[in-house]
């Protein structure tokens, strides 16, 4: 094989390619006149390496992830020997696939993988060209060429303005997956200004969203900038009227921008982003009038968005407005799975969870029992003992404090879990319990323990139960405190 033939071939055409795929495109056809390898070209495109030009497979990865921490999961890709390089930034030439566990089988009967950087003229790894053979092949000859070859590449591809831009599909992948990952509602809706201000290209996004005390402004930024800022401050000031008015025209009439011409008033319910400076707007509506709100995003240059821009915004606004659902139904599920369905108050798996945590000296227990319970039941039936519950459980909850915990563990048991810094503070939080069930026309029972140091929490709940049992002994509606 004549070497020099091939980096005067393969680069010939290089000078005259007038963009960046080009100049890819002609190395991958020209290094396939000389070698019966796979070759693929990957350039860096936001957070991936995207597949520019390929030839030689049936099929090629369309991107891959640019940087790994070796450790592959259900959602993040497998580590491979393309990542490895750009990370390094040095040639991995790898004779034997097989024995490599970062090998990306691209054709089943692949036996060598020759992967160089291609880099920018200061050296800074921009993307691969990666070599593989299903024949047997010389790879020090090959690594030279190729080496060189991709520095050639690099040059020309610095002199085309760098690597390619992300295309507006690529952004949307990328913004939708975001959505789909995020695990709280502040993520998704961080995710989702990001989104509008990448795809929109201007500098503010904030939500107006509707709420049951009204609409509130959702604007995720700690440090917003001062147009940002600005809007922040407008919108508070004109409030809630004001921002429900956004909400109604953008649900009334749908999304709507600027046409990016000086000298057009705005309409009354947009007045507060032009007091803040904003002279470019696109107004999206997001869910629905009633359970939703408006994604407004501004610039304070005079700009004229597009209509595909537009929708863009559209398509990640709903996508994310479906996120959200999914992220609220999921919740709804933990809760129902975490709570007892007839008092609404969390149960034994949540609470055995607590009480895990439970701080020796500073957590206790209040096991708490209903007096009589039995007999309502017996005489009135199940939907008065039920009643009955419910309404116990209410009062309860109200007797205790901001941060205390009260669980239904059983028919008639209940436990509340609280913080205190000694023991006649739990037996006064007990009172408070055993006064606020008298006001119901019922009483309670409750036996109180603070776990010892090195007790089991099972143990400590076994020692409040025993001293419960204490007062049913005594005579019900009583507290009495387990030793310490």
């Amino acid at each position: 094989m004549d070497h020099e033939r091939v980096l005067r071939d393969v680069t010939a055409r290089l000078p005259t390619a007038s963009t960046v795929p080009e100049a890819c495109q002609w190395t991958v056809a020209a290094l396939a006149r000389h070698t019966p390898a796979t070759a693929t070209i990957l350039l860096r495109v936001h957070d991936r390496l995207r597949c520019v030009a390929a030839t030689g497979a049936w099929q090629v990865f369309s991107h891959v992830p640019a940087t790994t921490d070796g450790t592959p999961t259900r959602h993040r890709p497998e580590p491979s020997v393309v990542r490895r390089v750009y990370a390094s930034g040095r040639t991995a030439a790898v004779p034997d696939v097989s024995a490599d566990p970062d090998y990306l089988p691209v054709r089943p009967d692949v036996t060598a993988e020759l992967c160089v950087p291609v880099r920018d003229p200061d050296g800074h790894p921009i993307g691969v060209l990666d070599l593989q053979w299903s024949e047997p092949v010389g790879l020090t000859p090959w690594r030279e060429t190729a080496e060189r070859l991709a520095d050639r590449l690099g040059a020309r591809i610095a002199a085309l303005g760098g690597p390619p831009a992300e295309s507006r599909s690529e952004k949307l992948l990328r913004h939708a997956a975001t959505f789909t990952a995020a695990p709280t509602d502040w993520d998704l809706t961080t995710a989702a200004i990001a989104a509008a201000r990448d795809v929109s290209a201007l500098t503010v996004a904030v939500l107006v969203l509707t709420g049951r005390r009204g609409p509130r402004l959702n604007a995720p930024t700690d440090t917003p900038g001062e147009l940002e800022a600005r809007i922040r401050a407008e919108l508070a000031e004109a409030g809630p009227v004001a921002l429900d008015r956004m909400i109604d025209r953008a649900h009334r009439y749908g999304s709507a921008y600027t046409l990016g011409e000086a000298g057009h008033p705005p309409t009354e319910e947009y007045l507060p982003l032009t007091r803040a400076g904003a002279r470019t707007l696109v107004a999206v509506p997001v869910g629905t009038p009633t359970a939703g709100g408006v994604l407004l995003v501004a610039d304070e240059r005079l700009l004229r968005p597009d209509p595909t821009t537009v929708n863009l915004i559209e398509l990640l606004a709903g996508q994310a407005w479906t996120c959200r659902d999914r992220l609220r139904t999921l919740a709804r599920l933990r809760e129902q799975a975490d709570s007892d369905p007839l008092t609404g108050l969390r149960h034994t798996g949540s609470f055995g969870q607590r009480i895990a945590r439970a701080t020796p000296g500073r957590t206790a227990l209040l096991a708490i029992d209903v007096d009589g319970f039995k007999d309502v039941n017996d005489t009135y039936g199940h939907q008065a003992g039920d009643r009955l519950l419910v309404g116990l459980a209410r009062a309860l909850e109200g007797a205790l404090r901001q941060g205390d915990e009260l669980y239904r563990t059983g028919g008639d048991e209940f436990v509340a879990v609280i913080e205190v810094s000694r023991p006649e503070e739990a037996v006064r939080i007990a009172e408070r319990l055993t006064e606020a069930a008298r006001r119901t026309g019922r009483t309670i029972s409750v036996g109180v323990a603070l776990p010892r140091p090195g007790e089991t929490p099972e143990r400590t709940l076994h020692r409040a139960d025993q001293a419960l049992y204490a007062v049913k002994r005594h005579g019900r509606d009583g507290i009495h405190l387990s030793a310490a």
